[in-house]
């Protein structure tokens, strides 16, 4: 199959990109290797990618119209996942221009490149923001999810909603997922994870949000990669149930799903930074600080339609994926691992 991966030097894309192609699917990766956090990394995963034969590189914005449409009519594939987006709740209060261009200019142009190309399955990214001031844990794709908090989930809000719109009107199918708190190898240098651990090993405090009463369903890469992998491969058929008089919001009478993907085991906080300190063997410095704009107290994940649907059963722990992230952070950096 040939797969077109937006994003593919991005954190998720790229394990998503290395998944397809060892499984021996011809992958064509879009990133526009933005300054957003360290080129370094990208192109580093980039490399990684490009040493397999069935991968090609495009280096595209996703808001330049033209360069998209040109990707469609030349690589014609038959699948896409829309992984690229502009991350970040915080920067998003900052700059939420970024994100209209990004985000939803952005995932217009992909749409219409799968609308004009006869694109089989458009699987793309939303996120666990879109829950939003919802506490009814845990969070379920049956949930209203018209009261985000930052600009970057109403983005991803924004998204399902041209999603089904181009489901309903032109029959592609779509699928629309909800990560939870990525984290792992290769992960992103702006989240937690890869954060405490740098400041942890520089002898820097940690800003711990919230005063560490905060849980999050953190979720492991491998158990994401799983599951979009299993996703990819089966298009979503209409809904024969569905009914306008009591709407499901996460199927539709058009080819249309959404599905959250995440832990389904929500975890402290602080149990968290206790379990990167056990790895690192150093004890850190906290900066507790109040509860920041655009943030949530808790995320927490029904799986239950995925595990329904695709057989998809979340394996990883915090203590085997944080043990993971640990020993490649200190290889990839060089980093001698502390003595005890």
């Amino acid at each position: 199959m040939k797969i077109l991966v937006t994003g593919a030097a991005g954190f998720i894309g790229f394990h998503t990109s290395q998944r397809l192609l060892e499984a021996g699917h011809e992958v064509i990766g879009l990133d526009n290797l933005n300054d957003y956090y360290d080129i370094n990394l990208k192109n580093d995963r980039l490399n990684i990618l490009q040493k397999f034969e069935s991968f090609s590189f495009r280096q595209n914005n996703l808001e330049d119209k033209e360069g998209i449409d040109r990707i469609f009519q030349e690589d014609r594939p038959q699948r896409v996942i829309h992984l690229a987006a502009q991350a970040g709740v915080r920067y998003s209060i900052e700059h939420p221009e970024v994100y209209i261009q990004s985000n939803i200019i952005g995932t217009f142009n992909i749409l219409e490149g799968c609308r004009h190309n006869k694109v089989e399955h458009l699987v793309y990214a939303s996120s666990s923001s879109v829950y939003g001031l919802n506490t009814n844990y845990p969070f379920s794709v049956q949930d209203d999810v018209s009261h985000p908090v930052s600009f970057y989930g109403a983005t991803k809000v924004s998204n399902e909603l041209m999603a089904h719109s181009y489901s309903h009107l032109y029959g592609i199918p779509t699928t629309g997922l909800r990560f939870f708190t990525v984290y792992g190898p290769w992960g992103r240098p702006d989240m937690a994870l890869f954060l405490f651990t740098r400041n942890i090993l520089a002898a820097k405090p940690i800003d711990v949000y919230n005063h560490g009463k905060m849980e999050r369903d953190f979720t492991y890469i491998d158990d994401i990669i799983e599951g979009i992998y299993r996703i990819v491969q089966k298009a979503p058929q209409t809904d024969s149930d569905w009914s306008g008089d009591n709407p499901n919001p996460a199927s539709s009478s058009a080819p249309y799903r959404l599905y959250n993907i995440g832990s389904n085991s929500p975890v402290q906080l602080m149990d968290y930074v206790r379990e990167i300190e056990s790895n690192l063997g150093i004890k850190a410095e906290l900066n507790m600080m109040p509860m920041q704009s655009g943030d949530v107290k808790k995320s927490h994940a029904d799986v239950s339609d995925l595990i329904r649907d695709f057989d998809y059963t979340p394996e990883w722990t915090i203590k085997k994926g944080i043990k993971n992230f640990i020993n490649w952070y200190l290889e990839y950096y060089q980093v001698k691992r502390p003595s005890s």
